[in-house]
């Protein structure tokens, strides 16, 4: 369903859920379990969300939606599913760990809300993004509208989202929804050089410039005063005196 493994400080979470990675309360129970396991080790700097099926998460399990869309506490029971997902997603957006989603195929829906709660996308130019949940009767309700309109901007978010629409990996870059693309056969070479780069970082370092970044988006904490704290901790920790010494030793 969602593969872990670990190897230094790179955590490589692979969705593995044929035919297209369906979310459902299963699929959320793995992904709360890796975010544990990931989360309980301070090695780890980066989570690495990828897929090994054709697509990156095509979104909600149809089977379930039929199972659960015949009767009104089956659509009540829908509402609650939705709201686990917000909270899971919400825990993948504010943990410590940097992550990246590399998304080599289709994202739609509740995969897309995925992609979004990640720290950096990168994206096949073969693949198609978006949230169309209104081609339905429905909105994007696990994080999507919000997160979309905090990332690229309310104009963006009123096109894709009123409009149902979806993009491809170039033009979700260009459109602030994505931070690199490439050629589907040269996307996990992408990916990796993105992840390798993170963590050959110091872990501590991203945790706090991830936590300052945060408070400036979600604007109900002092982001000065994060700065202020984060920077203290930082400046007392070995490997950053160790770190800033050497850089200041080859400056003479």
């Amino acid at each position: 369903m969602i593969s872990l493994h670990i190897d230094g400080a790179v955590a490589t979470a692979t969705l593995c859920r044929p035919p297209v990675n369906a979310i459902n309360d299963e699929w959320l129970d793995r992904l709360e379990e890796v975010l544990d396991r990931v989360e309980a080790d301070e090695r780890i700097a980066v989570l690495w969300i990828r897929s090994d099926q054709r697509v990156f998460c095509a979104g909600a399990d149809l089977e379930m939606m039929r199972t659960l869309f015949a009767s009104d506490a089956g659509r009540a029971r829908m509402i609650e599913t939705t709201r686990r997902m917000q909270e899971v997603f919400a825990r993948l957006e504010r943990s410590a760990k940097v992550s990246v989603a590399e998304i080599g195929g289709a994202a739609m829906g509740g995969g897309f809300e995925l992609a979004l709660a990640c720290d950096l996308r990168v994206v096949a130019e073969e693949a198609s993004v978006g949230l169309p949940e209104a081609r339905l009767g429905l909105l994007p309700a696990a994080g999507g509208t919000q997160r979309m309109t905090r990332i690229c901007g309310e104009a963006v978010a009123r096109r894709l989202i009123l409009g149902a629409e979806l993009v491809g990996g170039a033009q979700a870059v260009a459109l602030g929804l994505a931070h690199r693309s490439a050629p589907a056969a040269e996307l996990e070479r992408v990916a990796r050089e993105q992840v390798d780069r993170l963590a050959a970082l110091p872990a501590p370092a991203l945790a706090a410039c991830k936590r300052c970044i945060f408070a400036a988006v979600d604007g109900f904490e002092d982001g000065y005063e994060i700065e202020l704290e984060g920077s203290a901790a930082l400046l007392a920790a070995a490997d950053t005196q160790e770190r800033v010494q050497r850089f200041l030793s080859r400056q003479k």
